[in-house]
């Protein structure tokens, strides 16, 4: 056990100077784009014709290809995916332009007749709007740069339904329209022949930074054409950053990737290790919230809205859920958006990834906050919407599995799952990281798939699985001892327990305190089932009596073995705590227990007699008999920091205590009702159908879910929220933690008293390891400036210079001539107006 928290402290060192150090460059961890680098490495030394501009991207060109003669990313299985496509033909023509390697031609156009097919005959017609764009034309391209291009018959009629869809797009949509993104101009690069554009309509659309809409290849093709000194001086910045393979996008959205980093380490269960990281990025973006807090603005485009939206919902959710006040309107503002609604519902298909963090966000809805309850509704009924379709294609990001994600999010939400599980999904889910989308191809953010992380996700999900196992044999050696696992009736429910709390939460490897808890939670089923099931009334009321007293030298039997089991409980907890924190607290631990032993007596004797009390009498009993805090109280003396010396009272209970005892029983009430009918007892929904006869058990039943709902967000408020509760941060915690117990318990049904329904979860979160093999992702290679692989150093020009000019009936309207107008984008179109 020692060496392995040693490999894992040694892989979070690692860790935190490769990835969190403020010397890491962002950019490392982003996936070059192949399609892109091609155009950088396509463009010509203005003073020295006849080479390329960019000698490091040509390099890189020839040293990245795969082994099957492709460029750019693959699927999951390992596969090309579809944008190797374009990406294949741009660097041929890269390779081509320059007689850089022959080889490699060949290799590439091999792929290209062995596998369009299959990259394109399968629901073609589901081919994203990029694709469309791009891939006529980098097919014109590379014939128009004497690439032989062979397309198979039977490819035919899907490569001109691709053309045709490209005419449509073309047709349909302007030059840079709100409602598409990237816009059309952004594709200049691939634009055909019969599209014409003026060189003043491409002036007019660079971004500050001399860019269009930050596409390195759209600048480059726009520098080719126009030498247009602002994109050059774009080019140049970040041809100096990254001198080899160039991203998709320039500038990227430096927030989103730590923002993404953040909640990859968050899902692989690996917080706790990088928690000083995790505050101090999450600071900068609270930070910069409250800086923009009062002048919060709409991007006025639909498509800028829309990427702002995926990361809003990000920000709020890592945001709440580490306690900072962050208002719902800070993502929610698209509420009133009609065209953004408008746009996503009639292109869900396209958003999964963006709908999908917005339900996220919404787990963390607090009372009375309707935005985001609007919010919820709204990401629920598309994601249910896009479940019906097969669009596999993500205008944002691609999980593996996104279906089953999907699936699992709207059938189980966040607060009835188990962190635990949670965390071995996504181990699992991440055998190959997200694809992003650029504007022409995938990429991939490395730093969510480094070999290093995953193997600590990997290492620490074990450790905590032996630890748990150790822990596990100890409690059931002790329910065997104290003869709580063989009283003769009941439920035995041992494994149960202890799967529920060491699934629930991360505390520290360790802590005391699952044992306390998982104690407590097996004395109180047998101990309730006793009163249930077994016990006569007169019984009961003599074991309650001993509880009182302290003293159990009259009882018999089974009231004999929980009272002994209660008294060494107690007294080793109180034992502990005099140890370690120099003062008893016996007395303290008994109030509680005797609290909840008379709360029992109370509701059986209810029973018994058939006294129907009244909802607010049941209420104030039923919280006390669920005793949620005769279990999270007594274990928060434990936790660091712990739970301060005066709220050691009982019947004084902090609000957050109370929410936690009024949720708990809500949730058992509504799935034990025929149960408790059958039996002539009493819960809420049974009671309020009582008093309200002319009604039925659905209304009862909606009545108390309504309230459940309202006390759920109440508490989740106390816990998130320090003005709101003045305990320690880890003693709010286990009130959540033990919240999502009863929530996965209650949920949909009786999972507590089911003997079978979660025999898989305990095999998986305490005895099988993660399904999960370290492999090493694959890196883009990496040459030095002067790099020769190929037959010849030197790379000669090939271009067509051959091109027309006219004036375009789409440009906008400008004072240029006639003569001004150039027609883009094919090389072998155009004049590149530096030669």
């Amino acid at each position: 056990m020692e060496s392995s928290l040693l490999s894992i402290q040694a892989l979070v060192t690692k860790i935190k100077l490769e990835t969190f150090s403020p010397k890491s460059d962002l950019y490392s961890f982003v996936s070059p784009s192949a399609y892109d680098t091609a155009w950088l490495a396509m463009v010509q030394d203005p003073k020295e014709h006849g080479r390329p501009l960019y000698k490091g991207c040509l390099d890189w060109v020839m040293s990245n290809q795969k082994e099957e003669g492709y460029w750019g990313v693959s699927s999951a299985d390992g596969l090309p995916t579809i944008d190797t496509l374009p990406a294949t033909l741009a660097c041929l023509v890269a390779l081509k332009t320059w007689n850089a390697s022959d080889k490699g031609v060949e290799k590439g156009l091999a792929f290209v007749h062995a596998k369009m097919k299959m990259l394109v005959d399968v629901d073609y017609q589901q081919l994203p709007r990029w694709f469309a764009i791009v891939f006529p034309g980098m097919v014109e391209l590379a014939r128009a740069t004497g690439l032989e291009l062979v397309m198979q018959d039977e490819l035919k009629g899907v490569i001109s339904s691709i053309f045709k869809e490209r005419q449509r797009i073309l047709e349909t949509e302007k030059l840079v329209d709100k409602f598409q993104y990237p816009p059309i101009l952004s594709y200049l690069e691939a634009l055909p022949s019969t599209y014409e554009i003026d060189e003043q309509a491409i002036v007019a659309h660079l971004s500050e930074n001399g860019s269009i809409f930050n596409s390195p290849s759209a600048t480059a093709c726009a520098y080719m054409a126009t030498g247009n000194q602002k994109c050059m001086d774009y080019l140049e910045s970040f041809a100096q950053r990254c001198p080899y393979g160039v991203p998709s996008m320039y500038p990227m959205d430096r927030g989103l990737i730590k923002l993404s980093m953040v909640d990859h380490i968050q899902k692989l269960g690996l917080g706790e290790h990088f928690q000083e990281d995790i505050d101090e990025i999450l600071e900068q973006f609270y930070r910069t919230y409250r800086n923009r807090k009062k002048q919060l603005s709409e991007p006025r485009g639909t498509n800028d809205a829309l990427a702002k939206i995926y990361k809003d919902s990000l920000t709020f959710r890592l945001l709440r859920m580490h306690g900072y006040n962050i208002t719902p309107r800070s993502f929610c503002w698209f509420l009133n958006r009609e065209d953004i609604l408008d746009h996503l519902e009639q292109n869900c298909e396209h958003f999964r990834s963006l709908i999908y963090n917005v339900y996220r966000a919404t787990d963390v809805i607090f009372a009375g906050e309707y935005e985001l309850e609007e919010a919820r509704m709204f990401s629920k009924k598309l994601l249910e919407k896009t479940m019906k379709s097969r669009m596999a294609y993500d205008n944002f990001v691609t999980l593996p599995s996104f279906r089953g994600v999907i699936e699992q999010e709207l059938s189980l939400p966040w607060i009835a799952r188990l962190d635990h599980l949670d965390h071995r999904m996504w181990i699992e889910e991440n055998r190959v990281s997200p694809l992003w989308t650029g504007k022409a191809s995938f990429y991939r953010l490395t730093c969510l798939q480094d070999e290093n992380i995953m193997q600590l996700a990997m290492e620490n999900y074990k450790f905590r699985q032996l630890i748990y196992r150790n822990e596990l044999e100890e409690l059931k050696r002790w329910s065997k001892d104290t003869g709580l696992s063989d009283m003769g009736f009941g439920r035995e429910k041992t494994s149960y327990c202890y799967f529920a709390v060491a699934a629930s939460s991360c505390l520290p490897h360790d802590s005391l305190v699952r044992m306390i808890v998982a104690k407590s939670a097996i004395l109180i089923t047998v101990a309730d089932d006793f009163f249930d099931m077994k016990g006569a009334l007169d019984e009961l009321q003599e074991l309650t009596e001993a509880v009182q007293r302290w003293d159990g030298k009259s009882l018999r039997g089974p009231s004999k073995v929980i009272f002994a089991a209660l008294v060494d409980f107690v007294t080793d907890i109180a034992k502990e705590f005099l140890h370690q924190k120099g003062s008893d607290i016996t007395r303290y631990l008994q109030d509680i227990w005797r609290e909840t032993f008379f709360s029992w007596l109370l509701e059986t004797t209810w029973s018994n007699t058939g006294y129907i009390p009244s909802a607010d009498e049941y209420l104030k009993v039923g919280m006390t008999s669920i005793a949620t805090h005769t279990i999270v109280l007594p274990s928060s003396c434990f936790l660091s920091p712990r739970l301060p010396d005066d709220k050691h009272k009982t019947n004084h209970y902090e609000t957050i205590t109370k929410l936690l005892m009024a949720t708990a029983r809500l949730l058992n009430d509504i799935q034990s009702y025929q149960k408790e009918q059958g039996e002539g007892k009493m819960n809420l929904v049974l009671l309020h159908l009582k008093e309200n006869p002319d009604g039925n058990i659905e209304d009862s039943i909606g009545y108390v879910k309504n309230i459940l709902d309202e006390k759920r967000r109440e508490l989740l408020q106390h816990v998130l929220m320090d003005e709101l509760s003045d305990l320690p941060k880890p003693c709010k915690h286990l009130h959540l933690s033990c919240l999502k117990v009863f929530q996965m318990f209650f949920d949909s049904g009786n999972r507590f008293d089911s003997n079978t329904e979660l025999l898989q979860d305990i095999k998986k979160a305490i005895y099988d390891p993660p399904e999960y093999r370290i492999l090493k992702p694959i890196r883009p290679q990496r040459c030095s400036r002067g790099v020769t692989t190929q037959k010849s150093s030197t790379v000669h020009a090939h271009f067509n210079r051959t091109f027309t000019t006219r004036c375009s009936s789409k440009s906008p309207k400008t004072s240029a001539t006639k003569d001004d107008c150039r027609k883009l984008l094919i090389p072998r179109r155009f004049s590149f107006c530096f030669i």
